[in-house]
């Protein structure tokens, strides 16, 4: 997709196919997170063990992660617009799916379906942003886009705890059905396409290995856990090895200029570094999104829908500040805001390894608020940095790769966490502790690693300019890709 920026954005309004955009791409975060508390009625109603039911989740983060690479090629060989509606088809029809699901195992495949019209809607969203906005005020339009996808996974938790306490797991999906028609609807009336596609032929090929290279290595990681190392290491190492197998190709298909990934996004020294932020930053965020509902629950009490109205002024915190921290980026540039932010995180989550069974609820709350502040902080400028530094056809690509890496550094920072929390309570339990203090200082620790992370994201913060004006042209990447290709 390519296109001069839209003159449209430039006189302080979100252009019309970025606010169509951000509305669906709302809808299908809010539906990932929807499934959190639905657990236990999965277990009851479908009959599955918790291990098993607990795959209506693991199954969405790997399909994100077997497609998520395809999505940059996808979008430079389609319209806007049928980008848009591929995308939302494949969500309705896997949203339907799920919601009459006989079986366990249909509800499964209506998960996965919902996943892959997921995994094109970020990108697009990103990609689109970028081509049609103006470098001056990317901050304040995508400020807007945080506070889209920062209240969504936060409301999700909320509504699917009311849901259930009056109605089937089943209306989680029925209730999405005519919202996401609407969107659909909408965009089909008001998307205009951007840019001109790009022919090219797919490179199978490179598919098979993004698929099974993430895939396996986001699958080994979710299987981590205490007394089972063996297995999930074996299918880690191979899934790491497929992925190189992926990025040698890539790096021969340049040549040709068809690359499923296009690599080259990691000569910007900016963007890499925009990445390397971010990775970590999800591990961080993910491993304690993972640890505060079950301290919340298992050791304090507190029922699913209670943690998710304790967590929720945090994620709201995070979104509603979204749009003013774009309008301080376009003023004042990243720096002021990436290195106060990072730090931010690293407060709060050293803040949480003193967690305690009195500690009080208010300091739990400042705690998590504080922690989603600084995320929102932090966020919403290194995604303008580092896909503004890009050339611009290379948008789509950079937004695909952020999206691939965020999904492993989720099931990397999960996984870690929980083996951590695992073994020391473990290890303490053998040695004559009580149960619930060893699983509280299994938490600490597990907090402590977190904030460890955090520490890295600082440095890195630190490390990236104020501003990244986009490159004219595309002669630095296009000179170098061939030495590239030659390794």
């Amino acid at each position: 997709m390519s296109a001069e920026p839209s003159a449209s954005a430039s006189g302080g309004r979100t252009p019309t196919v970025i606010r169509v955009l951000v509305l669906a791409t709302f809808v299908v975060i809010l539906n990932e997170t929807i499934m959190i508390n639905a657990i236990p009625r999965l277990m009851a109603d479908l009959e599955v063990t918790e291990r098993a039911a607990q795959w209506v989740s693991t199954a969405f983060m790997l399909t994100m992660a077997a497609v998520i690479p395809t999505t940059g090629w996808f979008l430079q060989r389609v319209s806007t617009r049928r980008a848009y509606l591929v995308a939302m088809g494949v969500f309705i029809t896997g949203t339907a799916l799920s919601a009459v699901a006989p079986t366990f195992a249909v509800l499964l495949i209506g998960r996965i379906v919902q996943a892959g019209g997921t995994a094109v809607m970020m990108p697009l969203l990103m990609t689109t942003l970028m081509t049609v906005v103006p470098e001056h005020d990317r901050g304040r339009v995508m400020g807007n886009v945080t506070l889209a996808i920062s209240v969504a996974p936060a409301m999700g938790p909320v509504i699917s705890g009311l849901v259930l306490q009056i109605g089937s797991w089943r209306w989680l999906f029925v209730l999405v059905l005519p919202i996401a028609g609407v969107i659909a609807w909408l965009g089909m009336r008001r998307l205009e396409n951007v840019g001109e596609p790009q022919a090219g032929e797919i490179d199978w090929a490179s598919v098979v290995l993004a698929a099974f290279g993430f895939g396996g290595l986001v699958y080994g990681l979710s299987k981590f856990e205490t007394g089972n190392l063996t297995g999930p290491a074996l299918i880690i190492a191979a899934g790491a090895a497929l992925i190189a197998a992926f990025v040698f190709r890539q790096l021969r298909l340049q040549r040709t200029g068809t690359p499923l990934l296009d690599l080259r996004v990691l000569l910007s020294g900016t963007y890499t570094k925009a990445l390397v932020l971010m990775s970590v930053a999800f591990m961080a965020m993910l491993g304690s999104m993972i640890l505060l509902p079950l301290y919340l629950q298992n050791l304090r009490g507190l029922s699913p829908l209670e943690t998710g109205l304790l967590v929720m002024p945090g994620g709201l915190g995070m979104g509603l500040l979204g749009p003013t921290v774009g309008r301080l980026f376009d003023r004042f540039g990243g720096r002021v805001l990436v290195i106060p932010g990072a730090i931010g995180i690293a407060v709060a989550l050293a803040g949480f390894t003193q967690i305690s069974m009195d500690m009080p609820y208010w300091q739990l709350l400042a705690l998590h608020v504080v922690l989603m502040v600084s995320m929102a902080v932090t966020f919403t400028p290194v995604f303008t940095l580092g896909l503004g530094a890009l050339p611009q056809h290379l948008y789509s690509h950079g937004s695909s790769m952020l999206g691939t890496l965020q999904q492993v550094a989720a099931a990397f920072g999960t996984a870690l966490v929980v083996t951590v929390m695992s073994a020391r309570s473990t290890g303490l339990v053998a040695d004559g502790a009580d149960a619930v203090a060893a699983h509280l200082d299994g938490m600490r620790l597990a907090f402590l690693v977190c904030a460890a992370f955090a520490l890295i994201v600082i440095v890195v913060a630190v490390l990236l300019p104020s501003r990244a004006a986009a490159p004219e042209g595309s002669d630095e990447f296009e000179a170098v890709a061939p030495e590239l290709a030659k390794g």
